[in-house]
């Protein structure tokens, strides 16, 4: 698997999990008829992420460090724009720390 096959796979596994995520939140507060509905789909997604990211095979431990910070990202984005929480200071800041890990772990 390429450098860039890894990335993409990376990122998808973050788009599946965090969207996921959020599909189930959006579920559990809603009407019931909505709520099936919802939660199906990000019991869907939850798994499509589980198999994206374990189905290569890759060493798990290194490439953790890379996924993290490609899921603090698009948990920061979707809380943004679905949930309209805007990330503060800290959060910031934290993400950059979580990025430098993601950085010193992979070698890049």
């Amino acid at each position: 698997m390429t450098i860039l096959t890894t990335l993409l796979a990376l990122f998808m596994a973050a788009l599946l999990e965090a969207g996921g995520d959020a599909l189930v939140r959006k579920g559990l507060h809603s009407p019931a008829l909505m709520r099936i509905g919802l939660l199906l789909a990000g019991a869907a997604m939850l798994f499509a992420y589980g198999y994206t990211v374990n189905a290569p095979s890759w060493n798990f431990g290194r490439i953790i460090g890379v996924y993290i910070v490609f899921f603090f990202v698009v948990a920061q984005v979707i809380g943004w724009l679905v949930f309209g929480q805007v990330p503060g200071t800290r959060i910031l800041l934290g993400g950059a720390c979580i990025i430098a890990g993601g950085l010193i772990i992979s070698g890049g």
